[in-house]
């Protein structure tokens, strides 16, 4: 018992020996990576300077920004630890990482992925910084672009983490992409209504405001025979092309487009259904060449529907005599 606890006890005696003789190593290692890792923020912050004027190498500096500063860590590493072990070659790490590739690969895929993605993304540049892009149901502007994710801010003020991956494998829409962009309005006018003259007073009214474009001009289209209205499509162009232009715009183009129609008695019709009685009463019921389930053509010799009233009054009738025959039968 004596003798176990006494082997112990040497055991102990010899790591805390070694350890004291490390610790100066040790030190002087926390240094060097310390130096290591305060010259790679350094780097990184210089490349970031040199781009930052220059709108499209902005995301070429991040990338060469962040693979600097992590070649610098990776060096100090290897340095710290050459110094801690004096017989640790960078070699070793590399045929270590070797071994086990295939299992930090499988570890480690989707942070791979997005880091992959993310690099990717910064030297394609599909959307940059301050662009206002639409990601399935998110939409907002893009906060950063980091390696392994990318932070967009809605417009209701929350932020939204996407994993790059994502980004780069599905579609994006970006609407910040180009200098203007074009935005447009369905107006339902009454069937009664001049056409032509409506889309008049459609173009008067926004080709005055300021927020819309003069070139390219705005224009309208009938698109639509519906149900209760005639749809004409407004079409409109605004510069700068980010949301909130886009709200006031709509606002004041749509404001003009009612309050213009409204002046010069061009109908808004509201959904409205129209019901056909037919008591399937006429001369001409089953012949379905002559028979009309709308309203009647005007010419040729179309029956024309009982009233609602006189339909009610001859099933009145009916009904009385049935009764009568019912009553004289007892």
């Amino acid at each position: 018992m004596n003798a176990g606890i006494s082997a112990l006890w040497d055991k102990i005696q010899e790591m805390i020996n070694g350890f004291i003789v490390l610790l100066p190593n040790i030190v002087l290692a926390l240094i060097v990576f310390t130096i290591f890792f305060f010259i790679a923020r350094a780097i990184k912050k210089l490349v970031k300077r040199l781009t930052r004027d220059r709108h499209q190498a902005r995301n070429l500096g991040l990338v060469l920004g962040r693979l600097a500063q992590g070649t610098i860590l990776l060096l100090g590493l290897f340095i710290g630890l050459s110094i801690i072990i004096p017989t640790f070659r960078a070699g070793d790490l590399v045929q270590l990482l070797g071994i086990s590739g295939v299992a930090i690969g499988f570890a480690f895929r989707d942070i791979l992925q997005n880091f992959l993605a993310g690099i990717l993304i910064l030297l394609t540049e599909p959307f940059r910084i301050n662009d206002q892009i639409v990601f399935k149901d998110f939409e907002g502007t893009v906060e950063n672009i980091e390696t392994r994710a990318t932070t967009i801010k809605t417009y209701d003020g929350r932020r939204i983490v996407i994993p790059n991956s994502e980004l780069f494998a599905n579609s994006v829409t970006v609407n910040t992409a180009f200098e203007s962009r074009r935005l447009q309005y369905d107006v339902g006018i009454g069937y009664g209504d001049d056409i032509d003259r409506a889309k008049e007073l459609m173009l008067q009214a926004i080709q005055s405001l300021p927020e819309v474009l003069k070139d390219p001009a705005p224009d309208a289209l009938v698109m639509e025979l519906a149900e209760s209205n005639v749809n004409i499509r407004v079409r409109w162009w605004i510069k700068p092309p980010r949301r909130a232009d886009d709200l006031a715009s709509r606002d004041k183009v749509l404001s003009a487009i009612k309050k213009t129609l409204v002046e010069n008695g061009i109908d808004l019709p509201f959904p409205t259904q129209q019901i056909l009685f037919h008591d399937q009463t006429e001369e001409t019921d089953g012949n379905r060449s002559r028979q009309r389930e709308g309203w009647p053509s005007g010419r040729g010799e179309v029956p024309k529907p009982r009233s609602v009233s006189n339909s009610y009054r001859l099933l009145t009738q009916a009904q009385k005599q049935r009764d009568d025959r019912a009553d004289g039968n007892k």
